[in-house]
């Protein structure tokens, strides 16, 4: 199994390169999960929920937060419903959003992440 994981996205030449070279990246290495750190998507602060969905239709499987993900207020409603956009699992549990998830595999069983 191959997993990319993506440092973080920082503003709109972070979230470029993704469009512009994920897909490529993936079918010439054969990667079987990408993870990516978005919490800095957003002009390198937070993440909203337009930069999240575009980041996660173009290829990314699960995009990870940390203490910038809140800065943008508009992702607060969004985080509940998304759970491909992971908190810290080190956070409170009264953040909202999940910690972990499973993610279905291309072939076979499910992955934890």
């Amino acid at each position: 199994m191959k997993v990319l994981f993506i440092g973080d996205i920082v503003g709109s030449p972070g979230r470029q390169i993704v469009q512009e070279r994920l897909a490529d990246l993936v079918e010439q290495r054969q990667i079987d999960l990408v993870i990516a750190n978005g919490e800095n998507s957003a002009s390198g602060f937070g993440i909203t929920p337009r930069l999240a969905e575009g980041l996660l239709q173009n290829g990314i499987a699960v995009l990870t937060g940390g203490n910038h993900s809140w800065d943008r207020k508009e992702i607060l409603e969004y985080i509940p419903h998304e759970p491909r956009l992971l908190r810290p699992a080190n956070f409170p549990m009264e953040i909202r959003g999940v910690a972990f998830l499973s993610v279905p595999r291309k072939t076979g069983r499910n992955l934890p992440c």
